[in-house]
């Protein structure tokens, strides 16, 4: 009697969270450039605003923590508009007519995975 045939199901996992978080850090070419918590956030509207029009700057995003003095944050967005808001900060290039960068340091759909970084670890 011969064997039953095995069948195999493909399984594709994708990712049902409703947000992805990004810690980034602003950067400016010339020093002692400051903006407060309001200041950035308008910034990353604006970004969003000149590359994709007033619809997508309209996006749910949200600054969780923003420090002052290394002006970086933990941002939240939707992850549909995950994309938008990436390239968005990535080619924005000036605030002010200040030549400055964002670098986008972890992404993650889990907030506490931004709460570590590997790349920074000190063994004893």
């Amino acid at each position: 009697m011969p064997a039953p045939a095995t069948t195999y199901e493909r399984v594709v996992y994708k990712n049902p969270s409703e947000y992805h978080y990004m810690k980034v850090c602003l950067e400016f070419q010339d020093r002692g450039v400051g903006l407060n918590a309001a200041q950035f956030k308008q910034l990353l509207i604006s970004a969003l605003k000149d590359l994709f029009g007033e619809v997508d700057a309209a996006l749910p995003l949200d600054v969780l923590t923003y420090e002052e003095k290394t002006l970086s944050a933990i941002l939240r967005i939707c992850s549909s508009g995950l994309v938008k808001l990436w390239s968005s900060l990535t080619l924005l290039g000036s605030y002010k007519g200040k030549k400055c960068a964002f670098r986008v340091i972890q992404v993650s759909p889990f907030l506490l995975a931004l709460s570590g970084n590997s790349r920074e670890l000190v063994l004893d």
